[in-house]
């Protein structure tokens, strides 16, 4: 072989090896989710993420936080699918407490590709928040709802203070109390049509100090979806008492489109 014949060899070498670096490089990113759609729960709004979206952000994460009326399932749902509709791409869908009722209905949406829930219910087809967890004993945070008009109701301060955020500071827990979003009694008994997790990659943070949702009922929902599993010592507003470990659990899920179902239970 001839001096110009081997580096015309060489050369075409390289472009080809640049051409397959290319290819993975582009491969990896294109499984990469960068939106981030962020679904609070009942007796809350989308403050309730404020710690958890400048972390996601420092990641380059593009975060929307959805502001739910809490009026009825189907009018959390339609917000929750405004918001999706408005990314210009793949859609990680976040939900929080109710909010993973929220995000089983709305996250058929085609541009979801996965599903993170944060001390959430994970309801199945069919079922509503009233009976997806019945085999489960209540939790005592029951006692502190107050109706007020038109079939709402509200969480008293001490059922912000002991149940709902027991492990957050006493400022913080009033502000909870004062920006809470009184929440219609209609979506515990609405029903799912469509349990989306049975259809996309699903994560789960379980908080094991859970005073609203039984842990062993997030535990359960966990399993029967197949998530990849998070669990922390925390209250049910875990995404405000451990926002860092929150927030690298939903960047993880943002990497890939498919979640480690060997990870369950650690």
């Amino acid at each position: 072989m001839t001096t110009r014949c081997l580096r015309a060899s060489l050369v075409c070498a390289a472009l080809v090896a640049a051409s397959v670096v290319s290819s993975s490089a582009q491969t990896l990113t294109s499984t990469r989710i960068k939106n981030v759609v962020l679904v609070h729960g009942a007796w809350a709004d989308g403050s309730s993420w404020s710690k958890v979206i400048p972390l996601l952000e420092a990641k380059g994460l593009h975060v929307v936080a959805v502001q739910n009326p809490l009026s009825s399932l189907a009018d959390d749902v339609a917000a929750t699918r405004r918001a999706i509709d408005a990314q210009d791409g793949p859609v990680l869908l976040v939900g929080h407490s109710y909010g993973g009722a929220i995000i089983t209905e709305a996250g058929n949406n085609p541009k979801v590709a996965g599903l993170v829930f944060v001390a959430a219910f994970g309801p199945d087809t069919g079922e509503t928040l009233a009976t997806t967890a019945k085999a489960f004993p209540a939790t005592p945070a029951g006692s502190e709802l107050r109706p007020i008009e038109d079939k709402f109701v509200v969480l008293t301060e001490k059922g912000v203070a002991e149940y709902f955020a027991q492990d957050l500071s006493d400022v913080e827990k009033s502000t909870l109390v004062v920006t809470q979003g009184p929440t219609s009694l209609s979506v515990f008994e609405a029903s799912i049509t469509d349990a989306a997790w049975h259809h996309k990659p699903s994560w789960f943070v379980v908080s094991a100090n859970d005073r609203m949702i039984n842990p062993d009922y997030e535990r359960f929902a966990a399993k029967r979806m197949g998530a990849k599993v998070l669990t922390l010592p925390a209250s049910h507003v875990v995404m405000l008492s451990k926002p860092k470990e929150v927030a690298n659990f939903i960047a993880e899920a943002a990497v890939s489109n498919a979640p480690q179902t060997t990870a369950w239970g650690r």
